[in-house]
């Protein structure tokens, strides 16, 4: 239950309506337990005309609206005929009051748990929006999308119908079990008898349900994350034909969500026949206990039959006591689930005193190194680069000489391990992190697109919606303005999941376009153009020598774009910078760069 205080804000929240909620609970109850004892003064008063005694019906009622019920009827003229049909007809106008009370009360308490899970599914959206690289890189999707639907859906259960019943079961408990004390306190003893065993199993099997459903939510997670991967992966699953092994896979997944989810059901199945047992038992004890005192004095008949109506009445309430507890330890083991994550902090976060800065201006990395968290490979070793505005920057390298790494801790996707970034003198640490990723535009080597036109995707980093003319021109610029053109719809045309609908190289040059528009103050494009043709490769780099000016550019590549003159070059090795210079000074010293240049020469010819 502890886990469950996480709640408190959001009831705190919307108080107003859980607290008239629970007045409409309270309430509709308050009604219902009028019909049993108006009924037990009925039968008192049938009993008495047919026995044909003139003592009257001693009102014996502590329930004020009761007592002056039964004066008001009472008083009117007639037979006991017409008294009690009007009194039917009283309990018939409860029972509709009590049916538009319970309307309002799910229209508030229900409602409030829908708010609820709004609330919550964008808090934990929120939050992981705000966590870095290596939080994802370490947890599986599938297992962050139960987290926000299956493990919020849990929570909400208890939010709304849990409390309701909640609250609904002990206002019902409590109004009966006063009524039937006041009636007579030894027959409540003997009735109520069996709810002592009904707590201790209640405490006992709880414990086992709570234990149960974190494993079958856990299990539910791995089940969602085998889905998740083949739906991503389904291309290569039919190319590798594999459809059989994943099969096997999600099989094995599904078999053993099964057996948790059985044997949580098993104990259920044992639980809630067990509360029907224990009212059954008060159901037992009432009509034999209450049947020998009728024997004894017929005028306690009416006292009897009210018991067994409030014994009824409690039936479904105390028998949902076990589906209550159930939805409560279920919803317990979800919303741990959800702190788990939702504690966890952000790696990269912003300071409190961060400054906003222009990045028209230097940037420097002095003496960097770092090592990747999760796999502890050393990407930068005592790196140092100095960038001015304007410059165009070429970084080539083989794969996992560090290339990428400078881009993502350029954008504060990672913190340096040692060493210093710094724009315009500032430590990148104290930059605004909004103000910083704002001013740039990334280009990644894993394009990715969202299922949605390409207009859309275009113009993605925009707060305000692009002009038409505007998203042409970059997709010209990119040079894929006429595959655009040829889609059936297109730019209106929806690209579908990742862009699956494009090519790689397609999708390259739709990215391309979206940093374009975004018009930032630097553009850094992670080998952004590997999967397209030489031909569009040399004319997208023409394009963008022309588009770029004077705006600061990085470009990350295993091959050399001779169409741009950069004004500094690094050949990266090792997590260092092996070669630097124009590309005559690189020619001259006829290293690595010249040898790649030569290369790439010969097979272009």
């Amino acid at each position: 239950m502890k886990h469950l205080s996480a709640l408190n804000k959001y009831f705190w929240k919307y108080r107003y309506r859980l607290v008239i909620g629970i007045l409409f609970v309270i309430s509709s109850n308050y009604f219902a337990v009028l019909a049993p004892e108006i009924t037990g003064y009925l039968v008192s008063r049938v009993q008495q005309t047919l026995s044909h005694t003139a003592t009257a019906v001693k009102i014996g009622y502590h329930d004020v609206l009761v007592q002056w019920i039964i004066r008001q009827v009472e008083g009117l003229p007639g037979k006991s005929v017409s008294i009690v049909a009007i009194f039917c007809i009283l309990i018939l106008i409860m029972a509709v009051i009590r049916g538009v009370l319970m309307f309002f009360m799910r229209q508030t308490i229900i409602v409030m748990s829908r708010h609820i899970e709004y609330d919550q599914k964008n808090e934990i959206f929120c939050h992981y929006q705000q966590l870095d690289l290596n939080f994802f890189k370490t947890h599986a999707t599938g297992d962050l999308m139960n987290r926000i639907t299956e493990d919020v859906s849990r929570v909400r259960m208890y939010a709304g119908p849990a409390i309701m019943y909640l609250i609904n079961l002990l206002a019902l408990i409590t109004f009966c079990v006063i009524n039937m004390l006041r009636k007579d306190v030894h027959l409540t003893l003997l009735v109520l008898a069996p709810l002592p065993l009904l707590a201790i199993a209640i405490y006992l099997v709880n414990t086992i349900i709570h234990k149960k459903s974190e494993q079958v939510q856990a299990r539910l997670s791995d089940l969602t994350t085998t889905a998740q991967e083949s739906y991503s992966g389904i291309r290569v699953i039919k190319s590798f034909v594999q459809e059989s092994a994943m099969l096997g896979f999600f099989r094995n997944n599904s078999e053993s969500y099964r057996r948790g989810a059985v044997d949580l059901a098993k104990v259920e199945a044992i639980y809630f026949p067990s509360m029907s047992l224990m009212i059954g038992l008060s159901t037992l004890i009432t009509i034999l206990i209450g049947g020998q005192m009728a024997l004894h004095d017929p005028t306690r008949v009416g006292i009897i039959v009210e018991f067994v109506i409030y014994i009824n009445m409690l039936t479904f309430p105390v028998s949902s006591i076990g589906w209550v507890a159930s939805m409560i330890q279920r919803a317990s083991a979800s919303q741990k689930r959800i702190n788990e994550f939702l504690h966890i902090k952000p790696g990269i976060q912003g300071t409190k005193d961060a400054a906003v800065v222009s990045l028209k201006t230097s940037i420097s990395f002095r003496n960097v190194s770092f090592t990747y968290p999760n796999t502890g490979i050393q990407a930068l070793n005592n790196f140092s680069l100095d960038i001015r505005n304007g410059e165009k920057i070429l970084i080539l390298g083989k794969t996992g000489s560090g290339k990428s790494t400078i881009a993502q801790l350029l954008l504060r996707y990672y913190e340096a391990g040692s060493g210093l970034i710094t724009i315009d003198n500032v430590p990148i640490s104290k930059i605004k992190l909004d103000d910083l990723r704002r001013q740039v535009s990334y280009v990644p080597q894993d394009v990715f697109l969202f299922s949605d036109t390409v207009e859309n995707n275009i113009s993605f980093g925009l707060e305000m919606p692009a002009e038409m003319e505007s998203i042409r021109q970059v997709a010209q610029l990119a040079s894929v303005d006429k595959e655009i053109a040829t889609l059936s719809k297109s730019y209106q045309t929806v690209i579908g999941e990742r862009g699956i609908t494009l090519s790689g190289g397609q999708k390259q040059r739709v990215s391309i376009a979206r940093a374009l528009i975004k018009d930032p103050s630097l553009i850094i494009f992670d080998d952004c153009l590997s999967a397209v043709d030489a031909k569009t490769e040399h004319e997208i780099s023409r394009n963008l020598a022309r588009s770029l000016n004077d705006r600061t550019s990085v470009f990350i590549s295993h091959r050399i774009l001779t169409a741009i003159n950069f004004d500094n070059i690094l050949f990266m090795a090792n997590g260092a910078i092996a070669e630097h210079g124009t590309h005559q000074q690189l020619m001259h010293l006829n290293g690595l760069y010249a040898e790649l240049y030569r290369l790439q020469n010969t097979r272009e010819d």
